[in-house]
């Protein structure tokens, strides 16, 4: 079993310790909500932790492989896109995790694509609230 099916299975049960161990230390997650990446492990599986109180009936449909250029060095990396549908605050989203693996196998970038616009915008303040909630990061008000 690979990084990506494991990444699966542990986000189908919910299991952050087991998502943990791929990651490498140092992994970034481009969000759909924020401009800028959430930076290194920690922050990561706090984001991944509030996601997965957020979402309703998550289900992974579909997957694709490859490889593809990265942001963090412009290389190109083997790849794997997991297609995803859930429900946010009574709106349904579709969307794709699109995870990049290190040499090692690990998960260096993680991307998260939803749609629609709506969906953004309820995931956006949902997940805001969560980091707030957990401390992640500082409340804007």
């Amino acid at each position: 079993m690979n990084a990506a099916d494991r990444f699966r299975a542990a986000v189908d049960s919910r299991d952050l310790a087991a998502v943990e161990e791929l990651f490498t230390e140092d992994v970034r997650l481009f969000s759909p909500v924020k401009f800028t990446p959430f930076e290194g492990r920690p922050m990561v599986l706090g984001l991944l932790g509030v996601l997965l109180r957020t979402f309703e009936d998550f289900r992974y449909i579909g997957r694709f492989e490859g490889a593809a250029e990265t942001s963090t060095d412009g290389g190109e990396a083997p790849s794997a896109v997991l297609l995803f549908r859930t429900t946010v605050n009574g709106r349904e989203v579709h969307g794709i995790d699109l995870l990049h693996f290190a040499e090692d196998g690990r998960i260096k970038e993680f991307t998260v694509m939803v749609r629609p616009q709506s969906a953004v915008h309820t995931l956006g303040e949902a997940v805001l609230a969560g980091l707030i909630a957990d401390g992640l990061v500082p409340d804007p008000a």
